[in-house]
């Protein structure tokens, strides 16, 4: 799961040696990052649907195999096509990986260190999204580009082995698989990513970007009517009235939102102005990127005693106060240990939000739909963070725009004029996660082990429909 995290933003920094190679244009290059968010993003529901169908052990396997044998091709590409092709594919097999293999870890551990279980999930899967971009930069610099998918091999080939080994077979309760609902729900996310993905490189206003959304608003309308009418829906209704499950993954957007595009910008902001190289940018990240390795044990030890919600408000809250803190003291001449602090509460933050986020969502369903959960929080914070670029881009380039480039100082005081809007529409919406995350009620107590006594419900909605 972590290589799959990782593969998200992995290629960022070797994009100008792919371009050198394959004399690629800068369209295709933004397919070689965007094929993989695609088919990643627009899959998950269907892999986690599939894994409650035929066996979440066995398409988690399927999922490594195809990661692998893909993973494989890119590194073997001699043309941006086959590249982008192979990244396609790459997306499909992780989007078996990632929902099933939180479900996975839930049913290997007892019902008192499930917190834990899922906060580590979180906190790895939150690194490996957030150190790709420093090891695609370190393995380019010190290899080629090709090892970045290389390195995927041996971990394929050992992980394929000791997943037989050591991990239990699982199903849902349902024996029937949703192929309509798949399809309609596939498209309506691929087209909401292609449509924020090309509003990054378009503007909101452009035709691919109106039509990509126009066509994902259609789809994911027949996808609810259709949802309403069948009798193995991929997200049952009565999800959508646990306040929870709703809110949790509001946070999730929110925070993602958040966090994709300030690191975004922030890289550029070290590789620019600052004229730190690629490798030295995402090693100077590590007060941001690390902390919630150390953060998140902690937090998911406390999530049952402090409450998820609570925990995901403070986690917020504080990323929401670490952006603010970026964006007061953002200058072309800001120095490396002025930003050390901000990072560091900006790592709390996220650490906190990745233990309790997807435990809470966890918690709020049935065990039998901790599968379907999983594929909905994961879409939904992929949506996120491609919503984060797109949204965070289009503001930076209108206020980098209105600064004119005259003398050689002028280009870093434009990037600054373009950051610092930026971040603060990033401070708004995880700010405004933070407020929602306040109303999410207290989790089901989990009883120790021999207490006969029942839980207690904190989540009237969660008892109401069951």
């Amino acid at each position: 799961m972590f290589m799959v995290s990782l593969d998200n933003l992995v290629v960022t920094n070797a994009l100008a040696d792919i371009a050198r190679d394959f004399g690629s244009t800068q369209s295709e290059l933004q397919w070689v990052v965007n094929g993989y968010v695609l088919s990643f993003a627009g899959l998950l529901l269907a892999g986690a649907a599939l894994g409650d169908r035929v066996g979440r052990r066995r398409v988690f396997l399927w999922g490594i195999a195809l990661f692998t044998g893909a993973s494989a091709l890119c590194a073997l590409s001699d043309s941006a096509g086959m590249l982008v092709a192979s990244r396609v594919v790459q997306g499909a097999g992780a989007a078996m990986i990632l929902p099933v293999s939180l479900t996975l870890a839930v049913k290997a551990v007892t019902p008192q260190q499930r917190n834990l279980a899922v906060g580590v999930w979180g906190g790895v899967n939150g690194l490996g999204i957030a150190v790709g971009p420093l090891a695609g930069g370190l393995v380019t610099q010190g290899l080629d580009w090709s090892w970045i998918f290389w390195i995927n091999v041996p971990v394929g080939l050992l992980a394929l082995p000791l997943a037989l080994w050591g991990v239990r077979e699982s199903r849902g309760a349902e024996h029937g698989l949703d192929v309509r609902g798949m399809a309609l729900v596939t498209g309506a996310v691929v087209a909401a990513v292609w449509g924020v993905v090309r509003a990054a490189d378009h503007g909101w206003g452009a035709e691919s970007t109106l039509g990509g959304l126009a066509v994902a608003l259609l789809l994911l309308l027949a996808f609810a009517a259709h949802q309403r009418r069948t009798d193995v829906p991929l997200v049952p209704l009565r999800m959508y009235r646990i306040r929870s499950f709703m809110l949790s993954n509001a946070v999730s957007l929110t925070m993602y939102f958040g966090v994709f595009g300030s690191i975004f910008f922030l890289a550029q902001f070290m590789q620019g102005p600052m004229e730190y190289t690629p490798f030295e940018a995402g090693l100077r990240t590590l007060p941001w990127t690390a902390v919630p390795m150390v953060v998140v044990p902690v937090a998911g030890l406390i999530v049952d005693r402090v409450g998820g919600g609570l925990l995901q408000a403070v986690g917020s809250a504080l990323q929401a106060v670490a952006l603010a803190w970026f964006a007061l003291i953002v200058s072309p001449d800001l120095t490396y240990p002025a930003m050390i602090p901000a990072m560091i509460l900006a790592g709390v933050g996220m650490g906190l939000v990745f233990a309790a986020n997807p435990a809470t969502v966890i918690a709020s369903v049935r065990e039998s739909e901790h599968n379907k959960a999983s594929g909905v929080n994961n879409t939904v914070r992929e949506f996120g963070g491609a919503l984060g670029v797109a949204v965070l881009t289009t503001v930076f380039t209108h206020g980098s725009g209105s600064h004119s480039v005259q003398r050689p100082g002028d280009a870093a005081d434009a990037f600054v004029s373009g950051l610092q809007p930026a971040m603060w529409l990033g401070v708004v919406v995880v700010a405004a996660g933070a407020f929602a995350a306040l109303f999410i009620p207290p989790a089901p107590r989990v009883a120790p082990a021999g207490d006969a006594r029942p839980a207690p419900r904190g989540d009237a909605e969660f008892t109401a429909a069951e």
